[in-house]
Order: structure tokens, then C-alpha cells, then sequence
């Protein structure tokens, strides 16, 4: 069970576009963003989906907004997932506050946890829209209950104050006003470049990612070949004739073949001639 993935495992080089679409697949829901998954909502019903009832959906709140509501959220995944025994390290910190790229690498540990699950086919009889429905409604009759007499006291003294706020704002508003349309484009871009930003990181953040795993790779081979035991050896001093390579336009492979080549040969005899070739040479 994918519980704990190294952080250079293949799992952490699977796209944002591939990760919406894994979760709006599965949940039918119409996610853009990364950050739109922050509150944990999303993480608790693919839990849900992966273990049919285990999760208390009527616990998970799908409009959390403020961060003491998402924290509530993540509280019930903590729950289910020490309930499954699933060793996995939540930072609620950091993915309330909504940054794509820690709440990115929390999705794609949980799309491999999930895909490890019984080769990640998706129960056909689960329907999450159902599922939220019902835990919404739930939660939702249950704080009705406490909350009804309130909302009967602030109706009344809406409409009671309702004539007088209506006396007081009826008036022509002032001020300068814009197109609603030059407004929607604007926002628009900004909405746009944000999106183009956040891919940009995570994009940076992949390759750095890539490039930090094969320079460990090509230093590890290095210490091998500097080692007291094969440092002398004619392929471990090949090896260092590549890594060693100062220009970048030209491939050392050939110089290192050649001098491999050469070092392989150096003590073998010349075979000896034929008397045909000895005949010829006369």
C-alpha cells in the first residue's frame, strides 16, 4: 500500500491538469484550480469513494470557507485515516492556506494512495453526488434546529427596519461607474495570468524536482569511481572522462570509448603471422 512515497517517486511528477481531471472524473465536480480543493472536502469523499461509508460525510463540509471550517474537515480525514491505519503526515497548516503547490502534493499522494487501492477501479455503484447531497442535508437539519429561533428574531426585525433601510438607499447612487463589461475582462486576465503563475511554479517546481534526483544519481557514480579500490580502473576513469567534460557542445562518450578501447588492448599480443602472410611479405 502506497502509504509512504518517496518524494522522487513518480507519483509527484503527475500534472495539475491530470489531477483536476482525475477529481472532477471521479466526484463530478468542475474544479479549475488546485486551491479549490484546500478545504479537504475533496479529500475525505475520494477516502469515501476508495472505502464506501467509512467516512462521516455528514461531518465534511463542502463549503467551508474560513479556515476553522476546513481545519474541521481535515480533522475528519485524520480520523478515518487512523481509523484505516494509514500512516500519512497531514500539514493542515500549510493546506488551509490554500497554496497550490503543498495542496498539489498532498493530491497526488492521495491519487496514488487511491489508484493503489484495488488497481484504482472506481466503485460504479458509489455516486458522489448522492453522497453530498445527503451529508449536506444532514448537517444541515441537525444545525437548523439551534439556529431557528434566531433566524425567526432577525426576520422580524428585518421587516420592521425594511421600509427605513429602503427610504435611506433609494435615493441615485454616486459616483463614477464602469462598463460591466471592461470589468468581467479585466478580471478575466487577472484570473487568467494567476492561472498562467501558479503553472509557471509548478512547472519550476517539477524540474527542479528532476533535476535535484539525477544530479544525485550522477554524484553517487562519481564517489564510486573515486573510490581507492577503483579509481585506477580503466572503466571507472572512462566514466570520469564524461563527467568531467568541460565542453558542453561536444559528447565525451567517443573519447571515452576510445580510451577504453585502448586501455582494454594494451596487453594483449600481437598476433602472430601466417606463413601465407609471411610468404606475401617476401
Amino acid at each position: 500500500m502506497a502509504t509512504n512515497i518517496g518524494m522522487m517517486d513518480s507519483a509527484y511528477f503527475v500534472g495539475r491538469n491530470e489531477i483536476l481531471t482525475w477529481i472532477n472524473n471521479r466526484l463530478q465536480l468542475n474544479l479549475s484550480r488546485i486551491e479549490e480543493a484546500a478545504s479537504g472536502a475533496v479529500q475525505c469523499q475520494m477516502i469515501d469513494m476508495t472505502y464506501p461509508g467509512v467516512v462521516p460525510m455528514h461531518k465534511v463540509n463542502f463549503d467551508a470557507k474560513t479556515e476553522y471550517d476546513m481545519i474541521q474537515n481535515y480533522k475528519v480525514l485524520q480520523e478515518v485515516f487512523n481509523k484505516l491505519k494509514i500512516e500519512k503526515h497531514l500539514e493542515v497548516n500549510r493546506l488551509v492556506k490554500g497554496r497550490p503547490l503543498d495542496n498539489l502534493e498532498f493530491l497526488q499522494w492521495l491519487k496514488r494512495y487511491c489508484d493503489s487501492v484495488n488497481g484504482g477501479i472506481m466503485n460504479e455503484n458509489y455516486n458522489p453526488v448522492e453522497r453530498r447531497v445527503k451529508g449536506g442535508k444532514e448537517r444541515n437539519s441537525k444545525g437548523s434546529q439551534k439556529n431557528s429561533k434566531s433566524l425567526q428574531t432577525n426576520n422580524m426585525h428585518n421587516s420592521s427596519s425594511g421600509d427605513a433601510a429602503g427610504l435611506r438607499t433609494s435615493g441615485p447612487k454616486q459616483g463614477k461607474t464602469y462598463p460591466a463589461s471592461a470589468a468581467a475582462d479585466s478580471s478575466n486576465q487577472i484570473e487568467a495570468l494567476s492561472s498562467e503563475i501558479t503553472d509557471l511554479k509548478l512547472s519550476v517546481d517539477v524540474l527542479e524536482k528532476e533535476r535535484d534526483f539525477y544530479f544525485a544519481k550522477l554524484r553517487d557514480i562519481e564517489i564510486l569511481c573515486q573510490g581507492s579500490e577503483l579509481e585506477d580502473i580503466p572503466m571507472a576513469v572512462a566514466v570520469k572522462k564524461i563527467l568531467y567534460a568541460v565542453d558542453a557542445k561536444e559528447s565525451a562518450l567517443s573519447e571515452a570509448q576510445e580510451y577504453l578501447y585502448q586501455a582494454m588492448n594494451a596487453g594483449e599480443p600481437e598476433p602472430e603471422e601466417t606463413e601465407e602472410e609471411k610468404e606475401n611479405d617476401l
